[in-house]
Parts: structure tokens; C-alpha cells; sequence
């Protein structure tokens, strides 16, 4: 009869396993804490597979959505965490969520994981000073840690992963899983930034979107540290739909060869096995008819948060201006639009304020459709954007340039883009002209006919970044908005080239 293994051996296996697994980190310490089992369903498999590669240093970028409670912050931020501090003591976290008062609670979980007898017996080598023992923020002796806030807060002082000489490569191929995983160092681990109530509220929605860029990617301690976002899908333009469109998806490739930076595990709480046979992912929270007749709800509302927050497929409510159903689509792969002779015209929006996206805005007229196969549409300013700017100007051959200057500032820009333009291309017509009125009011004159003329690239989903920014903003705009719109500028372009296109080509679209 072989003996039974001793406690010493048992808890080497234990830590072995641990270290080698983040399910089976879980389910242990899970086990220990609650005397329960931890049931491993399919969209733990999903996200412990893919926090794993996060660990081996196979993803730097990770984006998880999926359903509400379902688990994910106990796997993706608390034991995600605690099992990283045992890779390695001195990793660093900063960790985000909607507010701080969620931050800190998530913040103290994985605290009180580390500090577990359970883990303790395991990991003896991990432990919290006790002179910063606070959920806001906690260190370890070995130097990590973890600092917590809300996503739309400050974050200060406290830098995720640590410093390392970037263009160093480790040659994991030839290394075990846990070896691999030695060289992680933490992550910026963002869970949950909106709440969904207020995810159509522009100006909450927007205040996180703009903290990630101006905040959130300075907290990182190398360009290797990983960030994960992991949250339910509430908005086409929420932080997921926001750091698609201007960072990509990996799994896109650009007509120049070029990846995102994203990888993107989207897991639906409905899907098809094998068998070509509807599942959902845990009957006891929901079963397939459960969500079934959400998704066929008589209140729009269920419906809506069936979409967005179940089947992670953000639809907006109603009063869209540019629902992407009602736009007009052509296949670059049929039409070569460099090959078209007739009237080419590019509007400018140079974004007078910092912090707002200029829009260059080439358009070809093809018979009565306004064909638009390229924009130039981000932060960067004016300077850095001109080569950019006279490039598309000549590329497109424009027959007709309008720009807006509305700061004497930005005058002499103008007129020295015009100067550079027509030593090339002399026929090529400056209109400079300060814009005047109500953008919103502009927009709302326009829509119609942005609809119906207007024609956008068929795979603008897969197209450039800033392409991709560019629909997302224009079908996101609302025919009411809350207080000052801050993503007004894919709109307005169209509706004031519209606008250009109704005065000169009348007889192309009579009104009335």
C-alpha cells in the first residue's frame, strides 16, 4: 500500500501548481478560504488561458468582456494579483475600477488572499509591510505592491510593473511556464471603469476615456508592463471601444500589414458548442431561456442591456443621428477611388482647442454619392500633421480646400498650406472662412443628406485607427445632447463638406 504523501510534500505540490496555474491558484485558496469548491465553468477557462499568456509575457494588452457577475473580478483582479506577487514579491499593480470605493474593496480581497494562512503556507516569502497596510495602497517587503483608485480619480506617485532595459528579449522557448513567468512584474489592471448607468452620459463616460490617455499609460514603469481591461461592454465608444479606435485590435491587420495593439477575448453569456447547439455560460445564473427572453423583451431597456452588457455588443439607444444601418457602404477591394476623375474636394477642422481631433476630411464626388476612402482624424495638432495634410490634398488631386480658422492663430498656418500645396498643384482652390453658428444646429440641417449621399469604406471596422475613430465618433452622435458635446468633430466635418457640396452642385440634390 503506498503511503499517503506527507503534509510537506503535499503543500511543495500545492505551491508547484499554483505557480503554474492561475485556476488552480484560485480554486485552492478558494477551497481553503470558504471549505467550498470552486466551480470551473467555460468563461473561467477563457480568462485564466488568457491571463496566463499575460503572466508568460505572450500579451502586454488585454481586453476581457463579459457578463456581470460572472466572476471576473474574483479571477482577473483579486486572485490575479495575489498570484502575481507569488511569481514575483516585488511585482507593482495599479488597479482601476468605476469607483474607488470598488477599487479599495477589490484592493483589500487581494490583500486579504496574500495575507491568508492558506497563501502564508504556500508563500511564506510574500509579505505586506505592515507600515503600509492601507487598501488605497500596499506594499510588500520585497518592494511591490498594490495601489488602488477609482479610474476616473488621480493617480499618482505609484508606477505599475518596474523598470527593465526594454530591449532586452527573454528567450522563453526553451524555458518552463514558471520560469517564464518569472519575468513579470505586475500590470495596470483596469476593472469595470463605468458604471452603466453611466455609460450615455458623454461627460462620464468621456472623463475616463481621456484619464486613460493622459494618466493611466504614464503609470506604466516600462513599455513591457501589461494592461488588462476587463468589464462588461456598455457603449460603442465606452474605454474598450475607445482604445480600439485608436490603438486596434491585434487581431486587425491595415492594408499596410500593420497590427493593433489589443488582443480581444469577448465572451457572449450565449454562444454555439461544437454541435451547432445554443449554450450559455452558467445555468444558475442564467439559463438559455433566461436570457432568451431578455433578448426578446417587450421593455427596450432589457433588450438594450442584453446586447451591451450579455452579448457584449454595445448598441446605443435610440435618437442615433448616423446609425451605422442607415449609412451608405462601398468595397474598396471594387471601387478604386484613386482612379476617379470627377470633382475631388478635402474639408479641414485644424482643432482649435487642445484636446480635440482634427479632421481632415477628403471626399471624391462620384455621380450624386460623396465617397470618403480616407480621413486624417486625431490629437496630434497642427504641426505634426501637416505632411500628413498637403500629402492627401495632392494624393486626391482637390480640385476645392476649406478650412476652418476661427483663431487668428491659425490663419497663417493656413495660408502657408496653401503656399506649399499650390507650388504642386496650382489649381487647387483655398477656402479659408471661420465657422459660424451652432455646430449641433449644422449637424441636425445636414444629417439627412450625410445619410443618404454620404458612402463610407465597407471594412471601416478594420480599417486605420483613425478611420475606425472616426465612424465610431460619427455613429455614436445623439440628436440630444447632454450639455456640451466633446465629439462633435466626425459630424460637423461631414455635415459642413455636405453643406460645401449643396452649395456649389445644386442640381445634384434640389431642395425641398
Amino acid at each position: 500500500m503506498t503511503p499517503a504523501p506527507s503534509h510537506a510534500k503535499l503543500v511543495k505540490m500545492a505551491r508547484y501548481r499554483s505557480l503554474k496555474s492561475l485556476l488552480f491558484f484560485t480554486s485552492y485558496q478558494h477551497k481553503k478560504a470558504t471549505g467550498r469548491d470552486y466551480i470551473i465553468r467555460r468563461h473561467h477557462d477563457i480568462m485564466g488561458a488568457s491571463l496566463e499568456r499575460v503572466y508568460r509575457g505572450e500579451i502586454t494588452r488585454l481586453i476581457i468582456t463579459m457578463p456581470p457577475r460572472y466572476g471576473k473580478t474574483e479571477l482577473a483582479v483579486k486572485n490575479f494579483i495575489a498570484a502575481g506577487l507569488a511569481i514575483n514579491p516585488s511585482a507593482k499593480f495599479l488597479h482601476l475600477s468605476a469607483s474607488k470605493a470598488l477599487a479599495l474593496e477589490n484592493s483589500e480581497g487581494a490583500r486579504d488572499i496574500v495575507r491568508s494562512p492558506a497563501y502564508q503556507e504556500l508563500f511564506p516569502e510574500v509579505q505586506v509591510k505592515m507600515d503600509t497596510d492601507s487598501k488605497a495602497k500596499w506594499y510588500t517587503t520585497a518592494g511591490g505592491g498594490v495601489y488602488a483608485t477609482g479610474a476616473a480619480g488621480q493617480v499618482t506617485g505609484f508606477g505599475a510593473g518596474q523598470t527593465v532595459d526594454d530591449d532586452t528579449e527573454e528567450a522563453g522557448s526553451y524555458l518552463s511556464e514558471i520560469e517564464q513567468k518569472e519575468g513579470f512584474a505586475g500590470a495596470i489592471v483596469i476593472d469595470d471603469p463605468v458604471k452603466p448607468d453611466d455609460a450615455d452620459s458623454d461627460i462620464k463616460r468621456v472623463r475616463v476615456n481621456n484619464r486613460y490617455i493622459s494618466t493611466i499609460k504614464n503609470r506604466l514603469n516600462s513599455k513591457k508592463t501589461p494592461i488588462i481591461i476587463i468589464m462588461q461592454r456598455l457603449h460603442e465608444l465606452d474605454l474598450v471601444g475607445h482604445v480600439l479606435s485608436i490603438e486596434g485590435n491585434a487581431d486587425d491587420v491595415d492594408d499596410k500589414g500593420n497590427r493593433g495593439e489589443w488582443t480581444v477575448v469577448s465572451v457572449p453569456a450565449l454562444y454555439y458548442d461544437d454541435a451547432g447547439q445554443m449554450q450559455c455560460l452558467d445555468p444558475t445564473k442564467h439559463t438559455v431561456e433566461d436570457l432568451l427572453a431578455m433578448e426578446n423583451s417587450v421593455d427596450g431597456e432589457v433588450r438594450i442591456a442584453f446586447q451591451r452588457q450579455y452579448m457584449q455588443n454595445p448598441r446605443s439607444r435610440e435618437g442615433l443621428m448616423f446609425p451605422s444601418v442607415d449609412l451608405n457602404y462601398f468595397d474598396p477591394k471594387e471601387i478604386n477611388l484613386d482612379e476617379v476623375k470627377e470633382y475631388s474636394f478635402t474639408y479641414i477642422d485644424p482643432a482649435n482647442k487642445g484636446g480635440d481631433d482634427i479632421c481632415v476630411l477628403p471626399t471624391k464626388l462620384v455621380g450624386n454619392k460623396i465617397y470618403v476612402d480616407d480621413v486624417i482624424y486625431n490629437t496630434n495638432g497642427i504641426d505634426d500633421n501637416t505632411p500628413r495634410v498637403i500629402k492627401l490634398i495632392l494624393d486626391n488631386k482637390c480640385q476645392r480646400v476649406a478650412m476652418e480658422v476661427n483663431f487668428e492663430v491659425f490663419t497663417p498656418w493656413g495660408k502657408k498650406l496653401q503656399a506649399e500645396v499650390r507650388s504642386k498643384h496650382p489649381t487647387c482652390t483655398f477656402i479659408l472662412f471661420r465657422s459660424r453658428g451652432n455646430k449641433h444646429t449644422r449637424i441636425l440641417a445636414m444629417h439627412e443628406y450625410v445619410k443618404k449621399y454620404f458612402v463610407f469604406r465597407k471594412d471601416w471596422q478594420n480599417c486605420s485607427p483613425e478611420y475606425r475613430k472616426f465612424m465610431l465618433i460619427l455613429t455614436a452622435y445623439r440628436q440630444v445632447q447632454e450639455g456640451k458635446c466633446q465629439h462633435d468633430d466626425a459630424p460637423d466635418g461631414c455635415a459642413s463638406a455636405m453643406e460645401f457640396y449643396l452649395g456649389v452642385f445644386k442640381h445634384l440634390w434640389p431642395v425641398g
